[in-house]
């Protein structure tokens, strides 16, 4: 929570202009290509980085699908995952955010740069709509981060909770590779009460692909993506 208020305030003499573009960018997707929407994105991470002490190593970036859309499956660890994973990931993807959490400023702008979609927890309706859109973007070819845990942990200590089935059913719509990405002291950037330089980790894991899942029910689909994080997060932190 410090960093979090260190690298606003370092960032104040910047902040009306990048906010202000990031805006105009959002509201004017007509004029922007996807491409030229995430680079500004990808620019405005970088400024918080550098300003914040904050570095991020990736591994993996290999195992990414060559071709087609797919659906990134990380643990949730706080506010810092999915700009860790965006600085990571070359191509345009998109997410899905909670709607409570994605009304304040930044985080708005971040949103309707990446054409991401807000989820309402409690609408069931929407919720399903979501899932059809995601799906229907993943089949014409877009990337998207999901987080299967729903929220995360105030300092968790790299903890990976349950799963929720539902999350997947996208993927299992658009018959679409499920990368499981696991994140490593993530939370250590604005989740916790860590002040220090900070190395955060993004792997990138193998696949599973549409042949490998399609008999299997979204329970055990969740259970096996969570086993596959927790294990690789288990062998690094043993090293």
């Amino acid at each position: 929570m410090l960093r979090f208020l260190y690298v606003i305030f370092m960032n104040l003499f910047r902040a009306p202009y990048m906010i202000t573009r990031m805006r105009y960018e959002a509201d004017h997707a007509d004029r922007f290509s996807e491409e030229e929407r995430y680079k500004l994105v990808r620019h405005t991470i970088y400024l918080m980085k550098k300003s914040g002490n904050i570095s991020t190593e990736c591994y993996g970036v290999e195992n990414l699908p060559k071709q087609g859309g797919y659906v990134m499956y990380p643990n949730h660890q706080g506010k810092y995952d999915a700009l860790g994973i965006i600085s990571t990931h070359k191509e345009p993807c998109s997410l899905v955010m909670d709607e409570k959490k994605s009304h304040t400023i930044l985080v708005s702008e971040f949103v309707d740069l990446c054409q991401g979609k807000r989820l309402k927890k409690d609408d069931v309706r929407q919720a399903l709509k979501i899932i059809n859109d995601v799906a229907e973007d993943v089949s014409g070819g877009k990337k998207y981060i999901l987080f299967p845990e729903g929220g995360y942990e105030f300092n968790n200590k790299n903890k990976v909770c349950d799963f929720k089935a539902g999350s997947f059913k996208c993927a299992v719509k658009a018959k679409a590779p499920i990368v499981p990405v696991a994140l490593i002291d993530s939370y250590k950037v604005f989740n916790s009460f860590y002040f220090g330089k900070i190395t955060t980790q993004v792997h990138y894991l193998q696949p599973l692909y549409y042949e490998e899942y399609k008999g299997m029910k979204t329970q055990e689909i969740a259970a096996l993506v969570k086993n596959r994080i927790e294990e690789k997060i288990r062998n690094l932190l043993l090293q």
